[in-house]
């Protein structure tokens, strides 16, 4: 048997103006649903640019509400169209207090859940440690206000464990979305290269943000749908050569192999079919999770092992 989910991955690059990038979301999602897509992927913070490459605390007033105008817009949008969007917000839950947020629009326009980016980075180029907070531990349980953890979030199209773009790095995320049932992993990303490496070393990094996340897919056996972002963003600050971003966004099945992939030079609409059934025969043959010692796992909760 087969249980086919045609999922769309929307790649674009982004700029100041906010409308425009709404527009180029939404004629995104516009093509995928019109190609057959039941479920559509938008990148990492993709209302705008991202910010993140400098610090300044009056880019907080970009910040929203979670239900708010972008919510709306997107819901109302899933509505019309009859599908799944997942979004990702700079989100204001109280007075400063902010995250980064991925959001799912149910097909019906109603706001079936949040994730909560749980691992912020601080580099160079990414000070994402200076506007947002992690999410929350969780309690395990779906739709426990306020404490999101990793938990899956239910949709129509299936179980969809939402992880945000630094999350992807972390083999423990994505394990424990599974151990919770997520039927996918997904994964909005901002990610690109420093102008000042020279193209080994950046060509090293893409495909080091490929295995990893095609070895999540593998340990887990589930697939994974990632979207970048695409183009090249200043530094407002001069302080860095500022950003490109390598787009690259793909779909990987069970086994890791790849479903579909764009390119890391423009904007692009991918539509993969995913066989969400696949998931149950590859973990029949690879029982991972059968077989894990969880009895001996005890010091993973411990910084390092000194």
């Amino acid at each position: 048997m087969s249980r086919i989910l045609r999922a769309g991955l929307v790649q674009q690059s982004c700029g100041a103006d906010r409308e425009k990038n709404l527009q180029a979301s939404t004629a995104g999602i516009r093509e995928a649903v019109a190609r057959g897509a039941q479920l559509v992927l938008l990148q990492e913070l993709h209302t705008g640019p991202y910010f993140c490459q400098h610090e300044s605390t009056a880019l907080f007033d970009l910040a929203e509400s979670i239900p708010g105008p972008s919510t709306e817009y997107l819901g109302a949008l899933a509505k019309e169209l009859g599908v799944v969007i997942v979004g990702s917000l700079f989100e204001k839950r109280a007075l400063g207090l902010y995250h980064n947020t991925a959001v799912v629009l149910e097909r019906d326009g109603t706001l079936a859940g949040k994730y909560r980016k749980m691992h912020i980075p601080d580099d160079p180029g990414y000070y994402e440690k200076f506007y947002f907070t992690p999410g929350d531990a969780g309690t395990g349980v779906a739709g426990t206000p306020g404490d999101l953890g990793f938990t899956p979030i239910q949709t129509s199209v299936g179980k969809l464990g939402l992880l945000v773009c630094w999350d992807q790095w972390y083999p423990e995320a994505a394990r424990l979305m599974a151990l919770a049932g997520a039927e996918l992993l997904l994964y909005p990303t901002a990610i690109g290269w420093n102008r000042a490496d020279d193209a080994a070393e950046q060509a090293r990094q893409r495909e080091a943000w490929i295995t990893i996340q095609r070895g999540h897919a593998v340990a887990n056996g589930l697939p994974v749908l990632v979207a970048n972002r695409i183009g090249f963003e200043p530094d407002p600050s001069g302080q860095t050569q500022g950003a490109q971003f390598w787009g690259s966004s793909f779909v990987a099945g069970p086994q890791g192999e790849f479903l579909g992939q764009a390119g890391g030079e423009g904007a692009e609409v991918l539509v993969v079919d995913v066989d969400l059934e696949r998931s149950e025969n590859v973990r029949r043959w690879w029982p991972f999770l059968r077989d894990r010692r969880i009895d001996a796992y005890g010091e993973l909760v411990r910084r390092f092992r000194d």
